[in-house]
């Protein structure tokens, strides 16, 4: 049977493609899907040491890099844009977050951990204290 199989190129790119596709699902690999994964926005703040009704206290975070760590090692990066938006793609699990440069004064990154679900983007906005008081 494998002879009439491996005769036609049809069966020949069948059988070599699943032959490559079998190793991969066996070793259960960890790669995110595009599929799952966080998004959602970043506030810092306070901005100044007396807050003010009226004035904003906090502001975006345009420009910082997030790191998701799990098993003790970084497993993706996310940058802000302008307006703190970020959308990072993980595997489903959960992570340690924390900014690439972090400051030694304030609280760090709000919530310090988070659960990626098992089937879609969910959205976490994170707040950066400045420790500005």
């Amino acid at each position: 049977m494998w002879t009439r199989v491996l005769r036609s190129r049809s069966g020949l790119a069948a059988a070599v493609g699943a032959c490559l596709l079998v190793p991969a699902a066996a070793l259960g690999t960890t790669q995110p899907s595009h599929r799952t994964g966080l998004l959602g926005t970043v506030h810092r703040g306070p901005i100044m040491p007396v807050c003010r009704e009226g004035v904003p206290c906090d502001e975006p975070a345009a420009g910082l890099a997030l790191l998701f760590v799990r098993r003790g090692a970084v497993a993706a990066r996310a940058r802000t844009d302008g307006d703190g938006r970020y959308r990072v793609a993980l595997a489903a699990g959960r992570y340690s977050v924390r900014t690439a440069q972090p400051t030694l004064i304030g609280r760090g990154v709000s919530p310090p951990q988070v659960t990626v679900p098992a089937h879609h983007f969910a959205r976490v906005n994170f707040f950066v204290d400045t420790g500005i008081r």
